[in-house]
């Protein structure tokens, strides 16, 4: 299935946070830049409000299961941004101090919360990010900050990557936006790097890397079906003097596992050291009465909520837990969040069911009760127990079905570190919302599909450590010059907080290293590019970055 090998400078793995990040400020640096990206190109108007196999809701996505872990990502042109619900808090500042269970700071020397401070500022400025707001949260964001006040405890909105003056509030946003109100990267980055002649090849899955005599790699693909993505349609080479790989913390210790016969040992920490970022749901069935009589809730049309539907995702977050005082495991945020229909309906568990939990009698009575749940979200510190198994013949995960679901290699139990965190936060979570019978809260075990995550973070992580890191603090892969990882595999461990602006800044961060690594190969490439809203009014940075970057 191969044919003629084709040559670029750069060439990116993903288009997530990770990839678009470097594809636009390389491409505009004066760099050849070429994308693969596993999954379809989708505009707009493609973007259903339809649950239907074959929609956006089936095409976007990737669902791997694992032994003890269930994964949920992006798979399509803009990856993770086009399926998030764009909550873009920072990272708490205890967060870079962490040591989990390995007895060292497990974040680089280089990295501290100040030190990534104006990277984070260049990512607000290019999606943008909107401050926090009241005016703007939804129903269930409200519902929660008024349970939280009335069981004594604080509330905030989320900051997020969403123009409230486009969004209609229909709640179909994880599947993307038809509305382009949810600033995803189809929006900035992405085509700031087509403009400067970046070129992004939808339906390539890379399979591998090897290496070329003269020091540079060659990667190898498989061109898949736009329908079926289990049918390989064809193949290709492409020869880069640099390569960045970007496909998301359940792809890109996969592809690096099975290069390794052709590229030679990898790091330890490849495949290892996975975090789901301590995540967990509970679900809470409202008594409408009680939201009325205790909350003085009321849409004024004598309902007091029946909204889980209506808004958008998470707009509140409790975060009286984020101390960094607190024991490490037992710190986390409790977030109010809308988890579609699909997925979300059928692992919601009955609560003190005589039979089975999530489904049966008890489940249909539950789903009548729809529009008044509520469910809230962990993120936690977990112990980064994730490893990944051996690769299979190709992709990440063995798909089962045309789109969305594959069975993966990820192993992961729970460590008592990580019980401990969801323990606690479970008990928060009951202790808010079942005050004075406001709701009865039905966790969602781990009986089912595991533990899962849609923040997959820390397979192939930064640090100091090569015993316990893949990666230097430039990004680079340890004993593998010109290989670059940018995105949220990179992360040493779970945050605490939504991570897709940590990944963001820490991909800015990266692109001088990749800058210099280029230039030591030969490639004229500049760095200092504006935000790439710059055409549009952003600040230039070329002189306060480029000088910082010693560029």
């Amino acid at each position: 299935m191969t044919g003629s090998v084709e040559s670029t400078d750069v060439l990116i793995i993903g288009s997530g946070f990770g990839g678009s990040i470097p594809a636009y400020h390389l491409a505009a640096g004066g760099a050849r830049v070429l994308v693969l990206e596993r999954g379809p190109w989708l505009a707009a108007e493609e973007f259903d409000h339809d649950l239907r196999l074959g929609t956006s809701s089936t095409r976007v996505f990737e669902f791997v299961v694992g032994q003890g872990m269930s994964v949920l990502s992006g798979n399509c042109v803009g990856g993770g941004s086009v399926v998030y619900f764009a909550a873009m808090p920072r990272a708490p500042r205890f967060v870079f101090e962490r040591q989990g269970s390995i007895g060292h700071r497990l974040w680089p020397a280089a990295i501290t919360r100040d030190a990534l401070e104006p990277w984070y500022e260049r990512v607000e400025e290019a999606l943008p990010i909107s401050p926090a707001s009241w005016d703007t949260t939804t129903y269930a964001g409200g519902l929660w900050a008024a349970a939280c006040d009335h069981a004594g405890r604080t509330c905030n909105p989320v900051p997020a990557a969403v123009d409230s003056d486009l969004c209609t509030n229909c709640n179909w946003m994880m599947s993307g936006c038809r509305f382009d109100a949810k600033r995803s990267l189809l929006l900035n980055y992405l085509p700031a790097a087509l403009e400067h002649g970046a070129e992004i090849r939808p339906l390539h899955e890379v399979q591998q890397i090897t290496r070329l005599a003269d020091g540079g790699y060659r990667v190898h693909y498989n061109t898949v079906d736009e329908v079926d993505y289990r049918v390989v349609t064809g193949g290709g080479t492409v020869d880069a003097k640099v390569v960045i790989v970007a496909a998301g913390a359940g792809a890109t210790p996969v592809i690096l596992q099975r290069s390794e016969p052709a590229l030679g040992t990898m790091p330890h920490a490849v495949g290892r050291y996975f975090s789901g970022n301590g995540e967990r749901l509970n679900t809470a069935v409202i008594d409408e009465d009680k939201a009325r009589d205790l909350l003085g809730l009321d849409r004024g049309d004598g309902r007091a909520y029946e909204a889980y539907q209506i808004g958008r995702g998470p707009t509140v977050a409790s975060w009286d837990r984020l101390d960094g005082s607190r024991p490490e495991f037992e710190r986390y945020s409790l977030e109010q969040l809308y988890f579609p229909p699909g997925l979300g309906t059928v692992l919601a568990q009955v609560p003190g069911a005589d039979g089975p939990s999530w489904f049966g009698p008890g489940k249909k009575e539950l789903l009548r009760d729809w529009k008044s749940w509520l469910t809230i979200f962990t993120m936690s510190e977990d112990d980064n127990e994730g490893v990944f198994g051996a690769p299979p013949p190709t992709g990440n995960a063995n798909r089962f079905s045309q789109q969305m679901f594959g069975f993966g290699t990820i192993s992961y139990e729970p460590t008592e570190n990580t019980l401990r965190g969801w323990e606690k936060s479970d008990a928060d979570v009951r202790e808010i919302l079942e005050k004075d019978g406001l709701a009865e809260v039905l966790p969602w075990t781990n009986d089912v599909i595991g533990a899962y995550t849609v923040h997959p973070l820390a397979s192939c992580r930064i640090g100091d450590d090569p015993a316990t890191s893949a990666l230097d603090d430039r990004h680079e892969l340890r004993g593998h010059p010109g290989i670059f990882v940018t995105d949220g595999s990179a992360v040493p461990a779970g945050l605490t907080v939504n991570p897709a602006f940590t990944i963001a800044a820490l991909a800015e961060r990266a692109v001088p290293g990749i800058v210099a690594a280029l230039r030591e190969r030969g490639v004229q490439v500049a760095y200092g590019a504006p935000s790439p809203s710059g055409a549009a009014g952003g600040r230039p940075a070329t002189r306060e970055f480029a000088r910082a970057a010693g560029l």
